[in-house]
């Protein structure tokens, strides 16, 4: 987080948002690693289906996807 020193009220309200705009990157890179997993393991589900022709893989890797993701998501920022 990049902070810039004014003098002032303004400088004030620049403070607070930057802090802000810290708490919103994390709840999107979040958001990013949550749907990251689900498309890649739901890929990788429906390229299995392609190939075996089956229909069981798809919701199968939606589900380890959205899994591991949580899993992830806790791991790295549980601790804040």
């Amino acid at each position: 987080m990049i902070l810039k020193k004014t003098v002032g009220a303004a400088g004030a309200a620049d403070v607070v948002a930057a802090k802000q705009a810290d708490g919103t990157d994390v709840g999107m890179r979040i958001v990013a690693e949550m749907l990251a997993g689900m498309l890649l393991y739901g890929g990788l589900g429906w390229l299995g289906d392609r190939f075996w022709g089956t229909s069981v893989l798809l919701p199968v890797g939606l589900l380890v996807g959205f899994g591991l993701s949580i899993y992830l998501v806790i791991k790295r920022f549980g601790g804040r």
